[in-house]
């Protein structure tokens, strides 16, 4: 199994979810390390981009480590992800630019709200 995503090491108002895979980790986790599941983003040292690519705004939290034979992780459409902790529902969508990022990666997009 791949290495896991970083738990969050708080549960206050700095979580943060990724708008394309909702994996959710603190500003700082973002910031520093990016998104474990969506490197392609270059999240890591870059505030704009941390911005850009995810939001405070979601409801819901699933702790998944075997995300590949998990029925939850499945119906999440996380099952290829990383395990980690994840938003059940996310509210708001990623800009046109980070659109044309995943597909430039050949990454299909789905807004997760």
């Amino acid at each position: 199994m791949a290495g896991a995503a970083q738990v969050p090491t708080s549960f206050g108002r700095e979580l943060r979810v990724c708008l394309r895979c909702s994996l959710m980790k603190t500003y700082d986790q973002f910031k520093e390390n990016g998104c474990e599941n969506c490197m392609f983003f270059n999240m890591d040292k870059d505030h704009d981009r941390v911005l850009e690519c995810t939001t405070p705004n979601f409801a819901g939290v699933i702790s998944c480590m075997d995300p590949t034979s998990s029925w939850a992780a499945r119906w999440l459409r996380i099952s290829k992800f990383t395990p980690g902790c994840y938003a059940l529902t996310v509210t708001g969508e990623l800009s046109e630019e980070m659109q044309a990022i995943c597909d430039d990666n050949n990454i299909r997009y789905v807004p997760r709200s």
